[in-house]
């Protein structure tokens, strides 16, 4: 029988937040785990039962107080490390030592060398890449089934009053991946989906023979689940200034939505607007009831850009491909390959991950095409040449998404993105501008 992680959870009388927890704790996908709208997995399922003891701990564990002696003390494990880890995965979560929720003592020993094979026995050490559903981002996947839990979770409504969202702001910098995020929220949530780009918005209208933007909610409005994503939100929504030129299509949009948006929960449509970012939206339209669902989509980590190089690379590729077979030459079929290569990419988007393998694919086959083999190496210099190609798009106004990206994403999501913030303010570091030091004019003192 097909169960919501909510109904499972109360069956094993272990807290929802623990479960979700858990996943992310020991890396294990979510598509082995659930589906997109929270359904637990045949795998998951069997392993909770049969293991029901060890995650009853584990709940209790992470819903009790402590600190990082007791940790140590239980896990047998110098208290160094154990705040090693807790700094660099939970940068100032509590100041007074004691820790409480999302610090589990079991990844703590997991991560140090604790024996947990038998949690992996069930799901496999690691889905192949191609099976999966997305990777990397279990803590962004949680965070919306949060935001979604009134969609998902009629109790919410039923019990608690808790509404619908009526429409919902994806910000992130260029290229991190808004419109993915947009399509998964429909998918978790079951409604159709509904782009519309700024181009489209003149041909929207001609197309459906409505004279304004305002007649083609109407229309929308009358069907059912609907999702519309709009693109260039931030742009479209600003507050306006004196003197300031006024796109007309753009004001007919933010007026038409405006008028419309109390009908949405009603009539169960969704708007999610895409941002680079949040500052300029006009207040009104981020207001309770509005837009005041905030999702940021984060550039990958570290982890996550060797994952999708990897993955990239293989994308399409029958068991036969010739560069498949090249890879497996130089072993760049495995992820520890592509890990000095993921480093040196601070910062970058999914778009320009994807500009760099499609790079080296190129390089790859034009070496064959020479060289007739397909004992190619792929060298350091392949690698940098291409490396530096796909950094094209690593601008000075690229980086400054980044930088007021982070600062609301720190605002408005610290707590749960902790990590995630504090690594990227490192990577950020990496493109400031160094001062040159200073030499006073003459020669020092002491000098001979």
């Amino acid at each position: 029988m097909i169960q919501n992680i909510t109904e499972f959870s109360k069956k094993l009388d272990i807290s929802e937040e623990s479960i979700k927890q858990f996943i992310q704790d020991f890396n294990l996908e979510i598509s082995d785990c659930l589906s997109p709208n929270l359904n637990i997995t045949q795998n998951f399922e069997k392993f909770a039962k049969e293991k029901q003891e060890f995650l009853k701990k584990y709940d209790e564990d992470l819903n009790s107080e402590k600190t990082t002696d007791d940790i140590s003390e239980k896990i047998n494990q110098p208290k160094e490390k154990v705040e090693e880890i807790i700094q660099d995965q939970f940068p100032n979560i509590y100041d007074n030592g004691i820790y409480k929720s999302s610090i589990s003592t079991f990844s703590i020993d997991n991560q140090l060398g604790g024996n947990y094979q038998f949690v992996y026995n069930y799901f496999g050490d690691k889905t192949e890449l191609k099976q999966r559903d997305f990777i990397g981002y279990r803590d962004l996947f949680f965070y919306i089934s949060d935001m979604l839990e009134p969609f998902l979770n009629p109790e919410q409504s039923e019990n608690w009053g808790i509404q619908k969202a009526a429409g919902i702001v994806v910000y992130g910098p260029p290229g991190s991946g808004k419109i993915f995020w947009a399509k998964k929220i429909a998918e978790m949530i079951d409604f159709d989906f509904f782009e519309i780009r700024n181009s489209q918005l003149k041909s929207i209208l001609i197309n459906d023979k409505q004279s304004n933007f305002e007649e083609y909610l109407s229309q929308m409005l009358k069907k059912e689940k609907t999702i519309l994503f709009l693109e260039n939100f931030d742009e479209i929504m600003m507050q306006r200034q004196e003197n300031q030129t006024i796109n007309p299509d753009y004001e007919d949009v933010k007026e038409s939505t405006l008028h419309n948006i109390e009908k949405f929960e009603k009539e169960n449509i969704l708007m999610i607007g895409s941002a680079k970012e949040l500052i300029g939206i006009e207040s009104e339209i981020l207001a309770p009831g509005r837009f005041d669902v905030l999702i940021p989509v984060f550039p990958p980590n570290k982890q996550e850009r060797a994952e999708m190089l990897l993955f990239n690379m293989k994308k399409n590729l029958n068991e036969n491909a010739t560069l498949l077979k090249i890879l497996k030459n130089n072993k760049a079929d495995e992820i520890p390959f592509w890990k000095e290569t993921a480093e040196k990419m601070k910062v970058f988007s999914n778009t320009m991950l994807v500009d760099f393998t499609q790079s080296l694919k190129k390089r790859i086959r034009s070496l064959y095409l020479k060289n007739k083999t397909e004992n190619i190496q792929i060298s350091h210099g392949i690698l940098e040449a291409c490396l530096k190609e796909s950094a094209s798009k690593l601008t000075g106004e690229y980086l400054n998404n980044v930088q007021e990206f982070l600062s609301e994403a720190k605002d408005n999501s610290y707590d749960r993105f902790a990590g995630r913030i504090e690594d990227l303010k490192q990577e950020l570091q990496a493109y400031k501008a160094k001062e040159e030091p200073v030499r006073t004019i003459g020669f020092n003192i002491n000098d001979e």
